[in-house]
């Protein structure tokens, strides 16, 4: 178990002092040979093995043919979070910032920036607009569960909830998609979340979705601000946010940030198909969760599968000053990674980390740092997942859904999860069949 450690801006002496058994001191580099090919490979094992086999939690290898800062586990993490070593400007390389994040939001600012930017988002999560959002998506289940037992085909999971999400996100947010349109944006969402990692063509065809999103999300923010039929919504709400310096944000900027509420949202379908393997591979927490109405249950549970399965393997950031940390130099403006993967599987952190134990949540809550599947640190001041709650909420709602509304069965598939890729997911995509109504669809 974990021991909760107070969560308060990060002092250099006792960080340094908590960091005394951190290894040979005075290592600087471990490997000069580039690693991007065996990262690409296997993302979500490298960096902690390299840690393990180097008996450090903090070292340097060459990545993309630069001099990169690896760091693992939870001081770690505490360490990363802290602005005042760490900031984001020009950490994302810029494949990420090609297809997946664009130019200019959130995720690339710092300092007045950021929090003015960051408030925007947090305004959007309140448990209303959250409750908002689940009541759409549970029309969309329940649709969607009765249209698969009349038709009595097989479902891939992954395909059928990325477009549920879709859907529910564009009503949601005010943008306005029309039911054939959704599976269009769903396929172009989709690319830019698959694509940073890859190679060839799929990585060009993610850039090209980007270059495709934009101009789309652009016109509806234009649009949102030539009319009133947006009034209300989080499509206006960032239509008409005024940045830091005062001023409404250009269009394309805005429409990075609009991507960056429709873009995750789909991006739970991952975490909703390793729901369901987890489900199928747990049996006593599926009857567990089907005959118990416990919110502690279900919380553990969705917990667990964040903590065990692979979402994104690191988060970046650039030293923001010189400074040592565990014997290791930190040259200003060098790339750091964060092992998010890495972290939420540490032996030193976790109780047989490889094996999936919902209740080693039951009755205890992690610290910001130990338990970072969607970023660590405070979500209002730094770079944390502003949609956690949300992805938490549509998880247990999905839950409810797989467990409650609908009865089916798991055919023969390819359920293994290919370690090369980020992010990862089934490769059969979790494949269903034979669906039904569970008692009626009333529970």
């Amino acid at each position: 178990m974990v021991d909760v450690r107070e969560t308060s801006q990060v002092d250099e002496r006792a960080a340094d002092e908590r960091a005394a058994d951190g290894g040979a001191r005075g290592v600087r580099f471990v490997d000069r040979l580039d690693a991007t090919v065996p990262f690409l490979l296997r993302p979500y094992g490298l960096l902690s093995a390299r840690a393990r086999r180097f008996g450090r939690d903090v070292y340097d290898m060459r990545l993309l043919m630069q001099r990169t800062t690896c760091m693992t586990g939870a001081d770690a993490a505490e360490v990363f979070y802290d602005p005042r070593r760490f900031v984001r400007a020009g950490a994302a390389p810029r494949r990420l910032r090609a297809t997946l994040f664009g130019e200019g939001g959130v995720q690339t600012l710092d300092g007045e920036r950021h929090r003015a930017r960051k408030e925007l988002f947090m305004s959007l999560m309140t448990p209303e607009a959250r409750d908002d959002l689940c009541d759409i998506a549970a029309r969309l289940w329940r649709e969607r569960i009765a249209a698969w037992a009349a038709d009595g085909r097989r479902v891939v999971l992954f395909d059928e909830v990325s477009e549920l999400l879709c859907e529910a996100v564009c009503a949601w947010t005010g943008v306005p998609v029309t039911r054939r349109q959704v599976p269009a944006v769903t396929r172009v969402l989709l690319s830019l979340i698959d694509s940073p990692a890859a190679v060839g063509p799929r990585y060009l065809r993610g850039r090209a979705a980007r270059r495709l999103a934009d101009r789309w999300a652009a016109g509806h923010v234009v649009r949102a601000r030539e009319s009133e039929t947006a009034e209300g919504t989080a499509l206006e709400r960032i239509a008409g946010f005024t940045d830091a310096d005062g001023l409404p944000l250009p269009p394309q900027v805005a429409a990075v940030e609009l991507l960056n509420v429709l873009r995750p949202t789909v991006a739970v379908a991952r975490f909703v198909v390793f729901s369901a393997l987890a489900l199928h591979g747990n049996p006593s927490w599926r009857r567990r969760l089907q005959d118990e109405d416990v919110p502690e249950t279900m919380e553990a549970f969705v917990q667990e599968v964040r903590r065990f399965y692979p979402f994104f393997p690191v988060a970046a950031a650039r030293v923001a000053r010189d400074f040592t940390w565990r014997g290791h130099h930190f040259q200003k403006g060098r790339r750091a990674l964060l092992d998010l993967h890495g972290t939420d599987h540490d032996p030193r952190l976790w109780d047989r980390p490889e094996q999936f134990r919902p209740e080693r949540f039951l009755g205890w809550e992690p610290d910001a740092y130990s338990f970072v599947p969607q970023g660590g640190g405070d979500h209002y001041e730094g770079h944390r997942c502003p949609g956690e709650w949300v992805t938490k909420d549509l998880m247990k709602l999905s839950i409810t859904a797989l467990t409650r509304w609908a009865d089916y069965t798991v055919p023969a598939q390819d359920l293994r999860i290919p370690p090369w890729s980020a992010p990862a997911l089934p490769k059969s995509g979790f494949v269903i069949a034979q669906v039904r109504l569970a008692n009626g669809g009333e529970r």
